[in-house]
């Protein structure tokens, strides 16, 4: 299954997130933080029963960026 992860720097770290399943985890690297959020996500399919599955998941996602006014 491909979901989205977003991974931005926070702090000395990086935070990752998965917003389909809103799951989230962190790593010193981005490469960390990717690997983290990909191990945090099939532990939740591993244990997560059908509905709980059903209940979190959002079908779509869209990550784009906008333009604003500043000042």
């Amino acid at each position: 299954m491909k979901l989205t992860a977003i991974i931005e720097r926070e702090g000395d770290g990086y935070v990752s997130l998965c917003p389909e399943l809103d799951i989230a985890s962190q790593g010193n690297s981005v490469e960390e933080a990717k690997n983290n959020l990909q191990e945090a996500l099939e532990l939740f399919f591993a244990t997560a029963s059908a509905e709980e599955l059903a209940q979190r998941l959002h079908g779509d996602v869209f990550v784009t960026q906008v333009e604003v006014a500043v000042g």
